[in-house]
């Protein structure tokens, strides 16, 4: 039997982020043999992971990062069940990881198949399964690139949001800042009112409609009337005709173009937990 020391054992640790007991017991299994080891380890993962597959990951850590030039940026959710996991240091500084990992990366797909520390990024979430015991996985992933992109990510982690404009501008940096805050605070659908999609207008004109059927209006006014309430439900909930969050007498639009005529809202992402 193999002579399994206590730097043995810290090594493994260091490796997989498994317990000092679990290190030890996949150590003494794998006699000694640290591969090996850190298979038996790993396997542990796949278990855990399949046991807990049908649990729900709807607590985590949301993230977003941008690269050096600010011209692309990612949002990663990394999933967890518990609050408790998602407030730990080592889980968030995880999640950090794999957001600057995906800005390398434009789909979901790839970025699990990256490589992070000899690992896939799939295989790092069974192998963290295996180490915290509950269900890890990446809930959502989002990228934004435009000639310059802002982040914000709220207080705890529960939402995180990118914005892209249009140019790179003096003050570009505190409009996309302002305007990542705006789009966490009031979740706009949309970024402008040609996008929003068709089935909502339909939706939102048949509520009207119905409204104002109950207040008694005629029928000859309905389409009129309810096309003047669509143009307020597009005010409060496209991002360019929203109120300003800091200053209600711009709109979004308006404020960004105090800083540059030119310059305009290209795109946004936001991911939240809440």
């Amino acid at each position: 039997m193999a002579n399994i020391t206590a730097a043995d054992v810290n090594k493994l640790r260091q490796t997989t982020g498994s317990g000092m007991m679990d290190c030890k017991k996949a150590l003494v299994e794998a006699d000694g043999d640290f591969d090996k080891a850190i298979e038996i380890l790993r396997k542990k993962g796949q278990k855990v992971a399949a046991n807990r597959a049908d649990r729900e990951s709807s607590e985590g850590a949301v993230i977003a990062v941008v690269n050096d030039d600010q011209t692309q940026g990612a949002i990663v959710s990394l999933n967890c069940e518990t609050d408790f996991v998602a407030k730990n240091e080592s889980f968030v500084k995880l999640a950090q990881d794999f957001a600057a990992l995906a800005l390398a990366h434009d789909t979901k797909e790839s970025f699990l198949a990256a490589s992070y520390n000899g690992l896939t990024v799939a295989e790092k979430l069974i192998e963290q399964t295996g180490v915290i015991g509950e269900k890890i996985e990446i809930g959502d992933f989002r990228k934004v690139k435009a000639p310059f992109v802002g982040f914000y990510i709220h207080a705890g982690n529960k939402i995180a949001t990118l914005v892209g404009l249009s140019k790179a501008a003096d003050g570009a940096d505190t409009a996309a800042k302002d305007v990542a805050m705006q789009v966490a605070a009031m979740n706009p659908i949309a970024l402008d009112a040609d996008q929003v999609d068709q089935s909502i207008i339909e939706k939102e004109i048949e509520i009207a409609k119905d409204q104002l059927r109950q207040e008694g209006k005629p029928e000859a006014m309905l389409d009129n009337i309810a096309k003047g309430k669509l143009n307020r439900f597009f005010k409060d909930n496209t991002l360019v005709n929203q109120d300003f969050i800091k200053d209600s007498k711009l709109s979004v639009a308006q404020y960004v173009q105090s800083y540059d005529k030119d310059l305009k809202v290209a795109a946004f992402e936001r991911v939240s937990l809440a």
